[in-house]
């Protein structure tokens, strides 16, 4: 992630809410952040996300997805209900089609891998609605697989014997894919 930065040339409300669990990280992104313009509330908890959506939701938010007191897309959805023009962009470590598909049929205007660049954060928050750029770094065909997979196995409700019924694939081979790390 990129600290040095100048500022940009933001709307008039430039409240951002930054929810992460991961501490250095939510204090790095939240530097950054202000570092271009942003005024930053940062928290670990969707508690304490929801309570700034009740109380003073903002103009923007960035958002991780798995906590541990619950889920980031609950977050989108407390936003959206206090303030329906929030941005808001999904950070998570563990991406994966069905959880994008689901962050942008909720209202997230972007949903970014971890770690991400700051760079990349403004530029997500702050887009037009036009067509993104290519990415710098298209997924491999190896995670493009994984990506499916995860699709399938979501899709089958964590079903392990019918998600491999239905990629035509053995039960072990397919526990042996799951119990790995997504390739990059």
């Amino acid at each position: 992630m990129t600290d040095a930065a100048e500022p940009l040339d933001l709307p008039d409300d430039k409240s951002l809410l930054i929810l992460d669990d991961d501490a250095p990280f939510r204090t790095r992104l939240g530097r950054a952040m202000t570092q271009r313009g942003f005024i930053v509330s940062a928290v670990g908890t969707v508690a304490e996300a929801r309570e700034i959506a009740r109380g003073n939701p903002p103009a923007f938010a960035v958002l991780d997805l798995r906590l541990e007191d619950g889920d980031g897309l609950d977050v989108v959805r407390s936003l959206h209900t206090h303030r329906p023009d929030c941005r808001v962009v999904i950070l998570t470590g563990y991406g994966n089609i069905a959880t994008a598909v689901s962050a942008v049929k909720l209202g997230a205007v972007d949903y970014l891998s971890k770690p991400a660049d700051a760079d990349d954060v403004v530029k997500a928050l702050l887009s037009s609605g036009d067509r993104p750029a290519p990415p710098e770094n298209p997924m491999s065909a190896d995670r493009v697989r994984w990506e499916h997979i995860q699709r399938v196995f979501e899709l089958c409700d964590h079903n392990v014997s019918e998600t491999a019924r239905r990629l035509n694939m053995h039960r072990r081979t397919l526990q042996r894919i799951l119990a790995k790390r997504a390739p990059r």
